[in-house]
């Protein structure tokens, strides 16, 4: 018949081989750069959160101080599954937030992500804004400058070693999460999979070396960012008088 060479064709690329693992390598491609955009967008939206939430742990008195600084730390000690799971029934159809439609969302994965990665870009910048001090505010304020004025013109780059930190601690955790966007997104190819998923969909498959290749790219990423921030205190600790 006229298509039977058309339907063998198709089965001949089906089952080639090379084939196979140029789509392979195409999904892999997304879960890379779907990860790299949620590592992206939720740095900068930690960035500004935790801006505000650490320079008020820093400088405040308040009794309310060590509570808040316990909800910002327990997603160290708390399972990401854990972190997940109520994420998912908050935001359920049947939940108390599901009017925002995040669960198996992108959005989702970033809320998701942004909770969990939350005390990594707070406890870099409270310990830089502590390390300031009061005096260099006070001596601004002597020459008449504004509070906010002063947090830009002096605290910010004063703090800039833990802006640095907690914008690559923030960066490089969510690239490694995944009991969260798991949880709170699922799976979705192109959608929802990022490299940590990815890595165990090609476990589930019996792909190793798919999964292997995937692991030792984040291994050097890990290693990367470990080397990045010891070399950047280093530098710091020579600059300080």
């Amino acid at each position: 018949m006229k298509g039977q060479p058309y339907i063998r064709e198709s089965r001949k690329n089906a089952d080639d081989p090379v084939i196979d693992r140029l789509t392979m390598n195409a999904v892999d491609l997304g879960a890379i750069w779907l990860t790299l955009k949620l590592a992206t967008l939720t740095t900068i939206v930690l960035i500004a959160i935790a801006t505000p939430l650490a320079w008020w742990l820093a400088r405040t008195q308040s009794g309310w101080r060590a509570a808040v600084g316990a909800i910002v730390s327990l997603p160290l000690v708390l399972p990401p599954t854990v972190l997940g799971f109520y994420l998912l029934i908050a935001f359920a159809p049947s939940g108390p937030l599901a009017w925002f439609a995040l669960p198996f969302t992108f959005a989702g994965l970033v809320v998701g992500s942004v909770i969990y990665s939350l005390p990594f870009a707070v406890q870099p910048l409270q310990h830089a804004f502590e390390s300031i001090g009061r005096a260099p505010m006070e001596a601004a304020a002597t020459l008449r400058a504004r509070p906010l004025d002063a947090f830009f013109s002096v605290a910010v780059p004063l703090a800039r070693p833990g802006f640095i930190t907690a914008a690559i601690l923030s960066f490089a955790h969510t690239v490694g999460e995944f009991g969260v966007v798991l949880m709170i997104g699922g799976n979705i190819p192109g959608k929802t999979r990022v490299i940590s998923t990815q890595i165990y969909g090609h476990v589930e498959a019996l792909e190793y070396a798919q999964a292997h290749e995937l692991a030792a790219a984040m291994l050097v990423f890990s290693f990367g960012v470990l080397l990045a921030l010891n070399l950047l205190r280093r530098r710091d600790t020579r600059v300080m008088p």
